[in-house]
This record gives structure tokens, sequence and C-alpha cells, in this order.
């Protein structure tokens, strides 16, 4: 299948980019950067140095993901998002002088398979987007999201549960459990958690 990167991508020689994955126009995919196959890297999109994605990830346009970020398999991540890694970000030392490149602690978001993080976006580093959860467009999430979660707003907080397929529950037939519209599929909540029935 091989790899496609348009001429106007900048991709560091010391990259990795899986087997059909796609890097379009604009993108900048940095040093030591590890892509999975079957990734879409869209236009303008910024993979930093030492990310990691897994396989069949889509980076949309614009999207900016700073080192240490970890992306599972599956991972959507929405035109425009940001993915902070600095706790206390300054340009400037208390002096005056302009901060290095090795005078702060890297702090990175990972998201687990199957995660959405919705258009315009911000996750402010350390944070982990649960397996499968959903960011609503325009949140800003500033503490874990557990798996199956759907939250919003400025702080996200959880709002739904959504399944594989990213469609909101129902509400099931017997005491805390949650069916999925689309697939059948059930699962059962405990207290702040959502797990999968048993088959």
């Amino acid at each position: 299948m091989g790899v496609s990167i348009q001429p106007s991508a900048d991709v560091s020689e010391a990259a990795r980019i899986g087997d059909g994955s796609s890097v379009w126009h604009l993108a900048q995919v940095r040093e030591n950067a590890d892509i999975g196959e079957n990734c879409i890297i869209g236009r303008g999109a910024y993979v930093g140095t030492g990310v990691t994605m897994g396989d069949n990830c889509k980076l949309q346009n614009y999207a900016l993901v700073y080192e240490p970020a970890v992306l599972e398999d599956g991972v959507f991540v929405g035109p425009a998002v940001v993915f902070t890694n600095d706790y206390f970000p300054r340009a400037i030392d208390p002096d005056g002088t302009l901060k290095r490149g090795d005078d702060w602690e890297a702090v990175g978001v990972t998201c687990r398979t199957g995660a959405s993080i919705g258009a315009r976006s911000v996750c402010v580093a350390p944070v982990t987007i649960g397996r499968w959860a959903l960011v609503a467009a325009g949140s800003v999430v500033t503490k874990d999201v557990p798996d199956f979660a759907l939250v919003a707003g400025v702080p996200a907080r959880r709002i739904r549960w959504v399944g594989r397929a990213g469609v909101p529950l129902e509400a099931g037939d017997e005491p805390h459990t949650w069916v999925c519209p689309k697939t059948g599929e059930t699962y059962i909540e405990d207290h702040e958690s959502l797990t999968e029935a048993p088959k």
C-alpha cells in the first residue's frame, strides 16, 4: 500500500509512518514521531516530537498534537483540536531570558482506543481520554474522561454515556444498564464508570 505524503508536508526523516497512512498538505510530523498504519494526518496538522499514534487514527485539519501525546488505535482528533503539554507555560524565565527547550517538564494527553475529540476542543495535559469516549466540539478538558463518557462544556463534564458506535446510550430494562440504539450492545454502569456487559 505504501505511504502517501504530499509535497508541501514537512515530515522528518526520523519519523516512522506506517503503511497505508497519508500526510496531507502543509502538515508537519516531527522527529521520532511514530505513526501507525492507515492513519490520516490532515492539512496543516502538527504531530510533535516523539508523539505516538496507533493504527487507523484520524487527525483532522489543523489539529495540534504536542509531545508527549499518545493516541491508541482508532482515535479521531477533530479540526483545530489542541493537545497542550506544559503545566506552567512561559516564554521567558523570571530574569527575562528566553526559556530553552530543555528547562521545562513536558506533560502529555493520552487518548485510549476509539476515543473521539470534537472540533476546536482543547485537552489540557496531563489528561487521559478513556476508551470510546466522546469529547463534544468546543470543550475544554481539564480532568480525565472515563471510558464511554460523552463530555461537553468549559470545563468539560460528563453529560451522557456513548457506546462504541458513538451514539448516546438509552436506559436499559434492568437497573444500571444502558443500551446502544444502533448496535443493541448492553453496558453496565457502576458509579461513574461504564463497562461492556459480558456476551
